[in-house]
């Protein structure tokens, strides 16, 4: 089954502090009713002042990144038969959130009986 990554900007959700408990009240049973309904893989807010960028010869930098435009503040999986149910669920945590959701297929995993296999020695 296609699994779909909902997420939202990090500046996109402004929530005044007084409003946070509806809020966070209003996320925890959109994610309940996911879970009972099968749907939901994982998700999580994200520290966004605490990246770190690894490149390929393993040089370690830390952030923040004033430069950068726009953040992911969170996301969540969704384990879905089409893309419209995916959307679904995401007009369902965009109310919850009170902010738009971006959806994207997740490629599929690799088939592990036809990757290619290291040689024996």
């Amino acid at each position: 089954m296609p699994r779909y990554v909902i997420s939202f900007d990090d500046g996109t959700m402004i929530i005044p502090e007084g409003e946070l408990p509806d809020v966070a009240k209003a996320v925890q049973e959109v994610v309940q009713e996911a879970r009972d309904a099968g749907a939901w893989v994982f998700g999580g807010g994200l520290e966004s002042q605490r990246a770190s960028i690894v490149a390929t010869d393993g040089t370690v930098t830390d952030g923040p990144y004033p430069e950068t435009k726009e953040v992911l503040g969170g996301f969540a999986v969704v384990d879905v038969p089409t893309r419209a149910e995916a959307l679904e669920w995401a007009a369902k945590i965009a109310v919850a959130c009170r902010c738009a959701q971006e959806v994207r297929e997740l490629l599929p995993e690799p088939n592990a009986s036809t990757a290619p296999t290291a040689p024996t020695a």
